[in-house]
């Protein structure tokens, strides 16, 4: 194929191809060509055009294929258009020649094809220039069509629409021939050519005015022919030609010169008059009203309908938004006209009217939902609002007239109905959409829209009354704060108009829809209310009997309320249960003999009554048991069964009573049936076992002997089928936009669709996927799914003997009925087996005998071979289910053999469909195809199959059949890729397009090739670069398909391709592809195009977005007005959908394509996403921008001018969004939630003012969040202050995130404060309205989190700034403290709950705030005490706001506590296991009522942990001291309900002794802690941890409640155990961090414990022998420690467990291991540092809590990990300072040796063993270390020999070895060449040689001394180089200095004639001062000071030494002098700082 790629056709290489390569290689030069072209020079082109154009039309004669002809078409007009258009004519003329050839033969039929087509694409490119010729040619197609077949007119059409478009208006004298031919082409029997003909009508009305004007009529009436047996692509089509033209005739100016005749302007009532004609009167003329309607027989074909319907939308669409907003109110009228009683042909019969109701419902749906703003769809809802108002006036005045005309009236009653019914649907369907901000509608008394609606309850049409029932659902779902006021005013009138019975059914159905809403109202309604309607029901019931008229209104409404209770949930209806079980059991007959005599008494009225009574009966149950299964327990079940029996035998009498009784019965009968059907498919089988074979019976009765003949197959059947096999069917099973009317055709004509009226019952359900009401279908049709469904059900449970017994029935009933009848049969039969397969697949059952399965196989055998195109496809799929089911390998290829046979020697299209999909689906279920030979005869029969061209049938289901093999059998398939994808290729350029389905299959056998290849296709070997190339060929040839479909397959293979080879798809072209298609018509091609794009920006979103938008400015093409990328991007464009876009999946998957575009751009692209998002967010704070202008206005011209349309874009770009709706603006609102975590990952400069002004200077292209922080606060303070709900959560949410992540950073023009400071007002101004008092309890409690949060951040530090904010948590403080009996009776009781908890979570997050900081700020008071004043100002500023926070939570500390610790209360008692759920309080807790227990839990998990935590500080600040006077008769909770636990009042103390009511403080917060901290869930927050262990820290810090812990040991362990399980679990260090801290305080607890003990003991003993004390502390006398219950040992097991997992090394079973065994050190992390830090402080405090033999056992252990700790991480650091950890074991191992167990009689010996053991170890360090000498610390391991001798008793290292190998261990490092060792080791000994006790220091002098002295000595000559050198020399003297002054008189003056030599050979003469160099000189002042101090101290020596030496003398004159003179100048200069100078004076006068 890469031959082909040249500009010239490769003639040599074409002719060595095979047949079928050739149409490929042609193909693929052509495509290579299209690229090329554009992109070629001109001279290129001129030199080869001659060629090249002789090249391309020699191709026309080759036959080309529609594909390839489309190719040559459009390359020959660029080559013209670029190159030299000379010859052009010749081309022309030869096309035309070929038109006119006189060969009819098929092979020559491409040829004249290709030719038309060329001419299309030659005037389409070329247009005017081409002059005249138009005319001959235009005459010469014309002629052609006359005698051409369907694809030849198909062509001839869509070429003149390219004519007409090249040509515009120069094409006038030939627009009247053409659109005669168009004409009798819209009525074609070819559906394809008719789309062509209205697509070329549609071009042709651009130019053609008559169209529009003077042909208006004709043109119409036209279309409505053309309606007529369409399909839904010809309506689509067709409904766009007639929307357009009619738009066109309305907006035209009257001022056309072009035409001559001069015409009247059109009006929109003549406009609207035309459409209406043709959807009342179909298309038989307008005023030639023919015979037959006058007669009233003809009714309407539902296509025309349904196409007039769509046209209506498209021609509102046409006029655009702001033209429907003018005219709403004629356009309104007129809608509701169509179905009003001035046209009673259109509502004659139920079914016209439900199908007129649905296409008015659709209109108004597509145009007012579709089209309008939020602003304008309440305007439309007034509107729509006063038509209600006025259709109830007349039914007013017909109910009240008792006179004459009483006939008239009840007409207009009945006449409004459905006009009634589609305005109050809509009227729903809009406050549905638009969710809370429909509130000012409702608020708005003029309107009234709830009296409306409540007015018309009691309309006498029962359909009128249950859609106003459905409105007030819709408002309820919309407007939960609404649903508890609608149930009172409800249940109200029904309770008050019970004799109505038009109230009753109305009211009924309005609290049963009521009651359907709550569960989608989050927040509920009062638990009461269930009370309340379940006395209702029970009146209606009990009263029912009382009244005849009205006792059928009775039974139904109080069933239904019943029935509508269920779905409430368990948690309501358990408290109903046993009332409702009674009434269940009452409703049936007790005994078979009751039923007898009940149907010998009873007339026609009772058993209608009786019927319809237990139906409801078997509704309520049926609708408890779906809903409320939590409570279904064994009991609950057996009182369900005893009625069951009974209702079977009613069953079983029906049609006798129905026989008896006659025709009135039919319906109530058919209903209980359907009812009782429904109640035992979800009851469990086991249950109504003894009444099988009775309802068997009855089943097979109603499948094989219906009562309708109604063809169920289109909604029975669909559901049976695989979503896949559907796909064969044509689009009118797809998901199309239009399916809300086209689901009219789909049924038949004697159905037009479900409707409510057919089952009131589904009110209270939750709708089906994509609909807005429920659509039940009539009784009779709904009882045979409902019997299919049971009958699946029951045959799966049946013993196999009956099944065989049941299926011969069945296959005998089919057998025996005839002609249509049998088809029902059938069809219900393998309906309801096919459900049977799918549950014994389920329930993994077996079929049964040999006998059973053939029976089975006869029955699906017989349907694969029926007429129904759907039946063939359920049998096909459930021959699937019966060999899964089966699982016999025999059996499946019996099956298959079967087919085979069938499909060799069959020739009718039926059973070779049939035959071939079975094949097709045979291994669906049984894990893929593993036969090789099974799967080449598939595919050799399928082969052939696809090539049958005379049937496109057989051909796609032959290939679809194809497709599910190649997915079947997987890698087996590889041997057959290459020859089926050359077939799927030679179909693809073959197959006319008019065969749309055969390309769909196409389309789908090469999806399914690509995923078979995978990731192979990425290979570059030729044969895989052959295949990829043919499927991207495959690819190029579908989207280039007129076809919809095949365009959405062909992206979702590239969308395959890309996925496995992304190198090999051109990017840019599918970008582009997509970017076309993003507002495709067709919802399919929508999704496909989507979810391609979310595939793509996944990976390469930037590119994406880049390509998208070049695309724009690149493409001269017409580009769709409704996608604006040029301005928004992409990204834009998808926001700008997903507002337009109804379908739940397309928007779900533009969310996650924008969520991944924003994940990997927006902060490349900061400024851009922040000004899209800013833009929808904005268009909702201002309703009233200019609404966007339409372009399509702009066409009222018969020529556009492009400054219109510039002009129009220019208003376009201030508001890239009109009128957003507010879920988009909610969505918009969480992608700055997600910019913003976006940003945090990306760098810290996003929050950092400074750095982000650097960066920004340095490169203006730089963007940062921070600079962006006006616009945050503004779209947060937008989003939470709009009138949706939803968006004040997220704009409330937004808000939280800014100020939290933005609190910190400060503002650099004014330091001190902080950035966010200036917005104060707007966050004030945003929160201000959630703490209203009509605002749900969810926003207030958002906003308290926001409040907390901004109070907490300490981004306002005056107070009276805060008080704003402040002011708000005292109010709601205020409401929570008015208690349970306050709360409005609006939502659910949890709800108050969930408001008040929040309030006290937000308190609580202040006061802990404020209570750091007061403790932050006391610490730093500490540092800066000695600070100068400049600081001090800020100093006090924040102390005061410290301090003023705590001040402003104080006033209200009093009641927050109390508050706090019940709500601390009721979490106790939520969080008790269930089996304790009975010792629960009966009235509930302080915050939470019994009932909604379960509701509220969620709520306090919410919120526990902060509570807990500032409860534990409140304790702490008040040291469990105070307690209030009331408080011990309160017992914690507040006065207003008293609950303490599990105790009733009666029998409590009545006061408490403060001392039980601290305990019980103290273990309930301890009790909560350890509950939650033995086992936090792995989803539990880190915060909530964090919290409880601060809460214990905070408990621990002071006295009482250590002295509680300290003293109960066992409470003690359980804790730290509870710890080291979490330490196990949880890595985070700070987890760990703050457990260790607790652990630290119980320790300390336990040491005072035990101190206070020996303190007392020691007091009691007074004079006693200190020997005989007892011994306190673990391990006794004995020295054993328990596991479990020792503290001792859980305290050591945990510290383990932090050393070890830091310094694995540390533990011995790991230390043999090579893993650990190199030796080399690691350097832990920060936070590892600080763990073992902490761990090691806790083991040194460990001996304190031991008795004396208690320490002896556990010391090894703590030696060996304190100095295994310093070992492991003794490592040199720079600049010499020490590692935390070293410093850390340091610092322990001095605690552990000063323990004064080391002295005690006991455990000395014990002690000073173990000590010695463990200085040798830590003098064994060095000789360990072989290779790595440099890495250890000598320091370190020195510092720890000098703790050692200085801390232990003398005994421990005065032994001689052990003295002997330390001296050694300092001389060597005194031998360093670090100074910095060298330093050290001097400190060190200066600190031994002081030591008290001789026998210590003694030996290290005698050693060491001369040493020291030595080096000093040696300095004379080798001067200090640097400071670290200086430093050494100066502390060697120090040491020298100190032994002076220790030592003995006789030694001293040795040791000063030492000293002072060295410091007299520091001091420099003048001359040397100034050159010296720093060191130098500072040595010099070093010396120099301690001479002077030496020199008085030790006068007679030094007066001698200097007597002796004259020299040095000198020296130290001339020094001093110097110093003298120096002194002198500086106070001269320095007079203000005598500080230094005046000491130096003072000491140099000791001569």
């Amino acid at each position: 194929m890469e031959l082909a790629h040249s500009l010239l056709f490769n003639e040599e290489a074409y002719t060595q191809l095979g047949e079928f390569q050739k149409a490929e290689f042609i193909f693929e030069w052509l495509q290579f060509l299209e690229k090329l072209l554009p992109v070629t020079s001109r001279a290129d082109i001129r030199e080869n055009q001659k060629k090249l154009v002789e090249q391309l039309t020699s191709l026309l004669h080759n036959s080309p294929g529609p594909p390839t002809r489309r190719l040559v078409a459009k390359n020959l007009a660029v080559l013209y258009s670029t190159g030299d258009t000379f010859s052009v004519y010749q081309t022309i003329d030869k096309c035309n020649e070929l038109i006119r050839s006189k060969d009819d033969s098929p092979s020559y039929l491409p040829t004249k094809l290709a030719a038309v087509v060329c001419l299309g694409y030659l005037y389409k490119k070329l247009g005017r220039i081409l002059g005249n010729s138009f005319t001959d040619t235009v005459g010469n197609v014309l002629k052609a069509m006359k005698n051409a077949e369907s694809q030849g007119r198909y062509e001839i059409m869509l070429s003149l629409q390219n004519i007409l478009n090249g040509l515009g208006a120069a094409a006038v004298p030939c627009h009247r021939d053409i659109y005669k031919a168009a004409r009798s082409c819209m009525t074609d029997r070819s559906m394809a050519v008719r789309c062509a003909a209205a697509k070329c009508l549609l071009e042709l009305q651009k130019e053609a005015v008559f169209m529009w004007s003077t042909d208006l009529d004709s043109v119409v009436t036209l279309c409505f022919k053309s309606f007529e047996g369409s399909n839904y692509d010809v309506r689509l089509a067709v409904a766009k030609l007639l929307g357009t033209i009619l738009a066109r005739a309305l907006t035209s100016k009257q001022t056309t010169v072009s035409t001559r005749h001069s015409f009247r302007r059109i009006s929109l009532e003549e406009v609207m008059e035309l459409l209406g004609t043709g959807f009342l009167r179909g298309s038989c003329g307008f005023l030639r009203a023919s015979g037959d309607m006058l007669k009233g027989t003809s009714s309407v074909s539902r296509d025309v309908r349904v196409g007039v319907t769509q046209a209506y939308v498209v021609f509102v669409s046409t006029l655009g938004a702001q033209w429907l907003e003018r005219n709403f109110s004629a356009f309104l009228s007129h809608i509701l006209d169509l179905v009003s009683q001035s046209h009673p042909k259109a509502i004659q019969s139920q079914m016209d009217a439900i199908g007129c109701r649905r296409c008015v419902s659709f209109i108004l749906r597509a145009t007012v939902g579709g089209l309008l703003g939020e602003k304008a769809q309440i305007a439309a809802a007034k509107e729509i609002c006063q038509a209600i108002w006025k259709l109830k006036k007349v039914v007013d005045a017909a109910m009240s007239d008792s006179n004459l005309e009483t006939k008239i009236s009840t007409i207009d009653v009945t006449a409004s109905q459905h006009v009634l019914a589609c305005a109050l649907q809509e009227l729903g369907s809009l406050i549905h959409g638009l969710g809370t901000t429909a509130a000012p509608l409702l608020q708005d008394s003029s309107t009234g829209v709830l009296d409306a609606v409540i007015s018309v309850i009691h309309h006498p049409s029962v359909s009128v009354r249950l859609t106003a029932a459905w409105c007030l659902r819709c408002v309820a779902v919309a407007l939960p704060s609404y649903v508890s006021l609608l149930l009172d005013r409800c249940i109200e009138r029904l309770s008050a108009l019970k004799s109505s019975p038009e109230a009753l059914t109305g009211y009924g159905f309005a609290v049963a829809a009521l009651l359907g809403a709550v569960k989608h109202c989050p927040l509920g309604i009062p638990h009461g209310k269930g009370k309340v309607i379940m006395a209702v029901a029970e009146d209606l019931l009990c009263s029912a009997s009382q009244n005849s008229r009205i006792s059928l209104q009775r039974t139904q409404a109080g069933w239904l309320l019943i029935a509508a209770l269920m779905t409430l949930g368990p948690a309501v209806v358990q408290h109903h249960l046993p009332r409702m079980l009674l009434l269940w059991r009452c409703i049936f007959p007790s005994s078979p003999k009751d039923l007898e005599t009940e149907k010998t008494r009873g007339d026609s009225f009772t058993w209608q009554v009786t019927l319809e009574g237990r139906a409801g009966a078997l509704c309520a149950i049926k609708s408890f048991v779906s809903h409320c299964a939590g409570l279904l327990t064994d009991e609950v079940v057996q009182r369900l069964l005893p009625p069951l029996p009974s209702a079977v035998d009613l069953l079983t009498q029906l049609s006798s009573i129905y026989k008896s009784y006659g025709n009135a019965l039919k319906t109530p009968s058919t209903v209980y049936r359907h009812k009782l059907y429904e109640l035992l498919a979800v009851l469990p089988p086991k249950t109504y076992e003894g009444s099988f074979c009775a309802v068997l019976k009855e089943l097979v009765t109603d499948l094989t002997v219906p009562d309708s003949q109604i063809d169920a197959s289109t909604f029975l059947l669909p559901p049976l089928c695989h979503e896949n096999d559907l796909l064969l069917l044509g689009p009118l099973l797809q998901e199309t936009d239009h399916r809300f009317i086209e689901e009219q055709l789909l049924l038949g004509n004697s159905i037009a669709g479900g409707s409510l009226e057919y089952d009131p019952y589904l009110i209270y359900e939750k709708v089906g996927k994509g609909d807005s009401v429920p659509k039940p279908l009539p009784p009779v049709l709904s009882v045979i799914s409902a019997a299919t469904r049971l009958f699946g059900v029951m045959f799966s449970h049946v013993a196999e003997s009956h099944r065989l017994q049941v299926l011969e029935q069945l296959l005998n009933s089919i057998k025996q009925t005839k002609g249509s009848r049998q088809q029902i049969v059938q069809l219900n039969v393998v309906s309801a087996f096919s459900i049977s397969l799918k549950h014994l697949a389920n329930c993994k059952g077996s079929l049964g005998p040999e006998e059973v399965r053939r029976s089975a196989l006869t029955l699906v055998m017989g349907a694969l071979e029926s007429n129904n195109r759907l039946l063939r496809c359920a049998a096909a799929e459930c021959l699937a289910r019966l060999a899964q089911v089966v699982s016999d390998s025999a059996f499946t290829a019996g099956l298959a053999q079967v087919s085979f046979d069938k499909l060799k020697s069959a020739r009718d299209v039926v059973s070779r469909t049939g035959h071939s999909l079975a094949l097709g689906c045979l291994y669906r279920y049984l894990g893929g195809i593993s036969s090789t030979q099974h799967l080449n005869a598939c595919v050799g029969i399928l082969y052939t199959l696809s090539q049958d061209s005379t049937s496109p049938d057989v051909q796609a289901w032959a290939l679809h059949s194809l497709s599910l093999i190649v997915d079947l059998a997987g890698p087996l398939y590889h041997v057959h890729v290459e020859p089926t994808l050359s077939l799927v290729l030679m179909l693809l350029l073959t197959v006319p397009p008019a065969y749309a389905e055969v390309h769909q299959s196409l389309g789908r056998c090469l999806n399914a090739l690509i995923t078979t290849l995978g990731p192979e296709l990425q290979g570059s070997s030729t044969t895989v670069s052959a295949l990829r190339t043919s499927c991207l060929l495959g690819c190029a040839v579908m989207q280039d398909n007129p076809d919809c479909l095949v365009q959405a397959q062909a992206i979702s293979c590239l969308q395959q391709l890309h996925m496995f080879a992304p190198r090999h798809v051109n990017l840019s072209s599918l970008v582009s592809c997509l970017c076309v298609n993003l507002c495709s018509s067709y919802l399919l091609l929508r999704r496909a195009v989507v979810a391609c794009l979310r595939q793509l920006v996944q990976r390469e979103a930037a590119e994406v977005s880049e390509y998208a938008v070049a695309l724009v400015k690149e493409s001269r093409e017409d580009f769709t007005p409704d996608v604006n990328i040029r301005e928004i991007g992409l990204e834009g464009a998808l926001l700008g959908l997903l507002d337009k876009e109804l379908d739940q999946r397309l928007c779900q998957d533009i969310k996650e394509t924008l969520t991944h575009m924003l994940t990997s751009m927006a902060v490349e692209k900061l400024s851009f996403w922040l000004k899209l998002c800013k833009d929808v967010l904005a268009a909702s704070a201002d309703f009233n921008t200019v609404a966007s202008v339409d372009t399509t206005q702009e066409e009222e011209t018969a020529k556009v001018d492009d400054a219109s349309i510039l002009t129009s874009d220019s208003d376009e770009r201030f508001h890239p969004f009109s009128n957003p709706r507010w879920s988009t603006r909610v969505f918009a609102a969480e992608c700055v939630c997600k910019i913003i975590s976006q940003c945090e990952n990306a760098g810290s400069a996003h929050f950092d003012i400074t750095l982000a002004q650097e960066r920004k200077q340095r490169d203006s292209r730089d963007d940062f969040l921070v600079l962006h922080l006006a616009d945050l606060i503004r779209m947060a303070f937008m989003a939470a202050t709009d009138h949706s709900d939803q968006l004040r959560l997220s704009g409330l949410q937004t808000l939280l995130i800014v100020v939290r992540k933005f609190a910190a950073v400060p503002e650099p023009e004014f330091p001190g404060h902080v950035i966010l400071e200036q917005y104060q007002a707007n966050v004030g101004a945003a929160l201000r309205p959630a703490f209203a008092p009509e605002t749900p309890p969810d926003v207030t409690a958002k906003a308290c989190q926001v409040c907390s949060a901004w109070v907490a951040s300490g981004v306002v530090s005056d107070l009276n700034d805060l008080r704003r904010v402040h002011q708000l948590l005292v109010s709601s403080l205020v409401k929570v403290q008015a208690g349970k009996e306050a709360q409005s009776q609006q939502y659910n009781e949890s709800t108050s709950t969930m408001e008040i908890l929040a309030v006290l979570k937000a308190w609580a997050e202040v006061y802990i705030v404020a209570v750091e900081k007061q403790k932050n700020q006391n610490e730093t008071h500490n540092h800066r005490l000695k600070i100068a004043n400049s600081a001090e100002e800020s100093y006090r500023n924040m102390a005061s706001s410290a301090s003023g926070l705590l001040d402003l939570v104080q006033a209200d500390l009093g009641t927050l506590s109390k508050l706090w610790l019940a709500a601390l209360q009721d979490f106790a008692l939520l969080i008790l296991p269930p089996e304790y759920a009975s010792q629960l309080p009966a009235e509930g807790g302080t915050f939470y009522t019994a009932e909604t227990i379960e509701n509220a839990r969620p709520h306090y998990y919410n919120s526990w942990a902060l509570i807990l935590y500032a409860a534990a500080l409140w304790l702490t600040s008040t040291g469990f001291i105070v307690v209030d006077p009331d408080e011990g008769v309160t017992n914690l909770s507040r006065p207003v309900t008293p609950t303490t636990m599990c105790q009733d009042s009666s029998t409590r103390p009545l006061v408490k002794s403060p001392e039980d009511v601290n305990t019980d403080r103290f273990h309930l917060i301890l009790g909560i802690s350890v509950e939650f901290l033995c086992s936090p869930g792995s989803d539990a927050a880190m915060e909530n941890i964090i919290a409880c262990l601060h809460a214990l820290q905070a408990l621990f810090d002071i006295p009482w409640p250590r002295s509680k812990i300290g003293g109960d040991q066992e409470l003690g362990v359980e804790l730290l155990n509870v710890l080291h399980r979490l330490i196990l679990t949880r890595e985070s260090p700070g987890i760990q961090l703050a457990a260790l801290e607790v652990v630290r305080l119980i320790l300390f607890a336990a040491q005072e414990h035990v101190k206070e003990k020996r303190r007392s003991a020691e007091v009691d003993d007074g004079a006693a022998e200190k020997e005989t004390l007892p011994e306190f502390g673990e391990g006794k006398d004995t020295g054993g420690l328990v596991p479990g219950k020792s503290l001792v040992f859980a305290t050591l097991e945990l510290c383990v467990c932090i050393l070890v997992r830091q310094l694995p090394q540390l533990n011995p079973k790991l230390t043999c291991s090579p893993a650990v065994q190199s030796g080399k050190h690691l350097l832990l992390s920060e936070d590892g540092s600080r763990l073992v830090a902490a761990a090691l402080v806790i083991l040194s405090d460990v001996p304190a809590i031991c008795s004396p033999e208690g320490s002896v056992s556990v010391l090894p252990t703590i030696l060996y990990l304190i100095i295994g700790v310093l070992k492991e991480t003794a490592v040199k650091l720079q600049g010499g300072q020490l590692p935390l950890t070293v410093a850390a074991s340091l610092q322990a191992l001095k605690g552990l040796l000063s323990s004064p167990m080391a002295r005690a009689e006991k455990s000395r010996t014990a002690w000073t063993d173990l000590l010695r053991s463990a200085l040798v170890t830590v003098l064994d360090c060095w000789d360990q270390v072989d290779g790595h000498h440099q890495e250890l610390d000598e320091v370190s391991l020195l510092t720890a020999i000098t703790v050692f001798v200085m801390s232990t008793s003398p005994e421990v290292t005065t032994v001689e070895c052990l003295q002997k190998r330390c001296i050694e261990k300092f001389q060597v490092t005194l031998d360093s060449k670090d100074p910095l060792v060298q330093h050290k080791c001097y400190q060190l000994l200066h600190s031994i040689f002081q030591h008290p006790n001789k026998t210590v220091s003694y030996p290290y002098i005698h050693s060491l001394a001369p040493t020291i002295v030595g080096k000093l000595q040696e300095t004379e000559k080798a001067k200090p180089e640097n400071a670290a050198e200086l430093q050494v020399i100066q502390e060697g003297i120090k040491v020298v200095t100190a032994l002076t002054a220790t030592a003995e008189e006789e030694h001293r003056a040795h040791l000063v004639a030492c000293l002072l030599p060295i410091l007299i050979s520091f001091l420099l003469d003048e001359n040397a001062l100034v050159s010296a160099t720093n060191s130098a000189k500072n040595l010099h002042e070093f010396a120099l000071q301690n001479l002077m101090q030496i020199g008085p101290q030790y006068s007679a020596v030094f007066k001698k030494l200097m007597a002796s030496s004259p020299t040095m003398k000198a020296r130290l004159e001339s020094a001093v002098k110097g110093n003298q003179e120096s002194i002198k100048v500086k106070t001269a200069k320095h007079a203000k700082n005598p500080g230094k100078s005046s000491s130096i004076q003072l000491k140099t006068n000791f001569f």
